[in-house]
């Protein structure tokens, strides 16, 4: 997850909080759009992402 949140501040020119919740409106957004069945399986996908512990508060999205 650290690599994609890296990434989207990087390119977007925001900082640690922003990334998270632009993560979190992507990740509601394709759940809206997916029927309930398979929309859980975009909260494990996210939660593979994360991978190790969580290494700092910008993961907190997870919980």
């Amino acid at each position: 997850m650290q690599e994609l949140i890296q990434q989207l501040k990087d390119k977007a020119g925001i900082n640690d909080e922003q990334a998270v919740k632009a993560i979190e409106a992507v990740k509601d957004f394709v759940k809206s759009k997916l029927p309930p069945m398979i929309a859980d399986n975009v909260d494990k996908w996210f939660e593979g992402m994360a991978g190790s512990p969580k290494q700092n508060a910008a993961d907190d999205f997870l919980d």
